[in-house]
């Protein structure tokens, strides 16, 4: 029996042989063998997450943290301000003249001297004016002499009328010809209508002078102003009143004044309006045409949320953004805000939309870092 069994296997197992062979090459054998591949693979990673995961519990990973540095965001107020050029001119320049016309005797002021109010400056010869009057004065006495003897004739009803009121129109004539003659005498003598500096002689000994020609100029330098031409666009924003700061290039000089004066008008050549301002200068430090900076402010705003332009980043489709912080499981971590921006001024900017007043924001290091990044206040 035994050996009929072993006979009947060995039967079974030829006819087997025999048979037809399967092809390790056909479509459903190569997709076969991919399916238990990949289910080896994903049995074998698994395992791989398993030993990983002890890995990790018993020896976990440092986390890495980048530098950076942080501040709190704060509301204040945000300044903008322009600058314009200007320059120092007096307030009482005087071109000092005569009314009369004539050649002029002595000048008593020179190129950079100080002068006085009242003092006297020029004196013109009026020699002609002098003689006339003269003249004047012995036809006067004549006539004086023979009104007075037509008015006694009057008195006593004699002589006629016409001869009596002649003899006194021509008493008064020249009473009032002498008194023109002497008015254009006391001219012959010029005097200083202002105190200050001699600016500029424009006539010397010698010369004539016609009236109303000026022989010098006087300048007070005790009393300037600092004039501007402003851009007629900064017109809204300025009215008089209000602060200006002012640096004197040359003189390393800074004040601050109120404007005193907005001109009218607009210059149509340029497009801009006159603003002056006055001040002192008792040190006589200030020079005219001396060349001033004027700053003013421009753009004012209150309770604006202003960071510094530098920390603003952009993404290609013309996004911007910052990094702040935030806590996350005991850590700071670094969060993309997108914003928008407003006016900005000297590095700083406004921010319109994105953060809140008291978020921290991540003032250096913020190119150097990536959203999820834990971070190390330095």
């Amino acid at each position: 029996m035994r050996y009929l069994f072993i006979l009947s296997i060995s039967l079974i197992l030829f006819a087997t042989s025999c048979g037809p062979k399967e092809d390790s090459n056909s479509i459903d054998s190569l997709k076969k063998n991919l399916s238990e591949k990949k289910k080896e693979m994903s049995n074998l990673q698994k395992e791989i997450d398993e030993i990983e995961s002890k890995i990790i519990a018993i020896n976990p990973p440092k986390k890495k943290y980048k530098p950076v540095m942080i501040d709190t965001i704060k509301k204040s107020n945000f300044k903008r301000f322009v600058e314009v050029q200007s320059s120092v001119q007096s307030s009482d320049l005087v071109n000092v003249s005569s009314s009369t016309g004539g050649r002029i005797l002595s000048v008593n002021a020179k190129e950079g001297q100080s002068v006085r109010k009242g003092q006297l400056i020029a004196t013109l010869d009026l020699e002609s004016v002098e003689k006339q009057i003269q003249e004047l004065t012995i036809s006067k006495d004549l006539a004086n002499t023979v009104f007075e003897r037509q008015k006694r004739l009057w008195d006593q009803n004699i002589g006629s009328e016409i001869q009596y009121l002649e003899a006194k129109n021509n008493k008064e004539r020249l009473e009032k010809s002498i008194e023109s003659l002497n008015l254009q005498l006391s001219k012959k003598n010029v005097y200083a209508p202002i105190s200050g500096v001699v600016d500029m002689e424009f006539l010397k000994q010698g010369e004539m002078a016609s009236p109303g020609m000026p022989i010098i100029q006087i300048l007070n330098t005790r009393q300037v102003k600092i004039v501007a031409d402003v851009p007629e666009k900064y017109l809204p924003n300025i009215k008089r009143g209000d602060n200006v700061d002012i640096h004197i290039p040359a003189l390393g000089l800074d004040m601050s004044k109120r404007i005193s004066l907005i001109g009218r008008s607009i210059d149509p050549s340029n497009r801009t309006f006159k603003l002056e301002i006055e001040t002192g200068n008792e040190k006589n430090v200030l020079k005219p045409n001396l060349l001033a900076l004027l700053k003013f402010v421009d753009l004012e705003v209150e309770d604006a949320i202003v960071v510094p332009l530098n920390i603003v980043q952009e993404e290609v489709n013309g996004q911007q953004f910052v990094y702040v912080a935030i806590k996350k499981d005991g850590d700071l971590v670094a969060q993309k805000n997108y914003i928008s921006i407003g006016e900005s001024y000297e590095g700083n900017v406004i921010v319109n939309e994105g953060v809140q007043s008291n978020e921290l924001i991540v003032t250096e290091g913020s190119r150097s870092i990536n959203a999820g990044d834990l971070l190390n206040i330095q």
